[in-house]
């Protein structure tokens, strides 16, 4: 189970978490608990990241039409240099 603390919180903001705890008949605790709930249940504003970065590259370009590079050859590779 998580715990969290909130460093610094406003007394005001501090005195109506108060009030609405009792206004449900809930601890302050069990308040926070649900304001969270209710706030995180209906974020779609955060889709789940993808697993494939060229794939999500792919699939956001792909109604753009796509581009097919030329690619040019490979060569062998260079002697690496010596310090003797």
């Amino acid at each position: 189970m998580a715990s969290i603390t909130v460093p610094n919180l406003d007394k005001t903001l501090e005195h109506r978490l108060r009030i609405r705890a009792a206004r449900n008949e809930r601890s302050m605790e069990e308040e926070a608990r649900e304001i969270l709930k209710v706030a995180l249940n209906g974020d779609t504003a955060l889709p789940d990241p993808p697993q494939n970065l060229a794939k999500a590259i792919m699939s956001r370009f792909q109604p753009l039409g796509g581009v097919e590079l030329e690619l040019p050859p490979r060569g062998p590779m260079r002697e690496p240099p010596r310090f003797d």
